[in-house]
């Protein structure tokens, strides 16, 4: 929200759907400043509803799902709600990214989320971290994946 990215990543997602990546958006029911916060930047990029699928029916996906692009989310991704019974976010429903066979997060630093915990995400070996502002990365993005 803060980068303002939700155009540049529409004409990435547009890119590789017309390649023929199917591409879908999840979103946590309390990302952004509100709930429903991420639902109005995303419709504002013009992004078609119905590619926003809720946290309950996107979950079972991950694990058939070859790349998640994690996009200014930590806290509602951190695996330690599922597996640490000693954070303080253990027992929060999250999108279960952490499944798909590899993770690209995008991450302005490795500073913890709202929890004040790191995320462990972060350090499994299928995530590749992309250091910087979501729009300049998402730009980066874009640009290697037209040049392809």
């Amino acid at each position: 929200a803060v980068a303002q990215a939700q155009h540049t990543l529409r004409e990435l997602v547009e890119l590789l759907q017309a390649r023929g990546t199917r591409v879908d958006y999840a979103i946590h029911p309390v990302a952004g400043r509100m709930p429903g916060h991420m639902n109005v930047l995303l419709a504002e990029a013009q992004v078609p509803y119905e590619q926003l699928v809720e946290m309950d029916e996107i979950n079972g996906e991950f694990k058939h799902t070859d790349v998640v692009l994690v996009v200014g989310a930590n806290d509602v991704v951190n695996p330690a709600a599922r597996t640490t019974p000693s954070a303080p976010i253990y027992g929060m429903p999250i999108l279960d990214v952490d499944q798909a066979q590899q993770v690209v997060f995008l991450k302005r630093s490795m500073r913890p989320g709202f929890a004040g915990i790191e995320n462990e995400l972060l350090f499994d070996p299928r995530t590749t971290l992309l250091f910087g502002d979501a729009k300049e990365s998402l730009t980066k993005l874009l640009a290697a994946a037209k040049a392809l």
